[in-house]
């Protein structure tokens, strides 16, 4: 997932069905790149699990798959959580080994 939003296009897709479905073409309409070229991207997408694409008459709307993004950040938050408590506890370490008195052991082997 997160290597196929690293394209910026990919992201504006998704920024774009985020607002609702939208066809190829009208995704491509705002990049200087071709409708193929587009559709790669939302391939790209589609295999992540991010978009899917439905058939609606003569029209092949691309839809955001939103829970999967809901998925992704419970997972984000988890490690976010995680990584916080840690530096939490680094802080509070740091914290105590500044109360206590540092020995000049330099000073020691110079005098020697």
């Amino acid at each position: 997932m997160f290597s196929a939003l690293a394209d910026p296009t990919r992201r504006d897709i998704v920024a774009r069905l985020a607002a609702g479905d939208a066809t190829v073409n009208e995704l491509a309409e705002p990049h200087e790149v071709t409708v193929q070229a587009v559709s790669k991207h939302i391939k790209v997408l589609q295999d992540a699990g991010l978009v899917s694409r439905s058939r609606d008459a003569q029209r092949r709307p691309c839809h955001l798959e939103a829970e999967v993004f809901d998925l992704m950040t419970k997972w984000i938050e988890r490690y976010r959580r995680e990584a916080e408590d840690r530096l939490l506890r680094l802080d509070a370490l740091l914290g105590q080994m500044g109360e206590q008195p540092v020995t000049d052991t330099q000073g020691k082997e110079a005098a020697s």
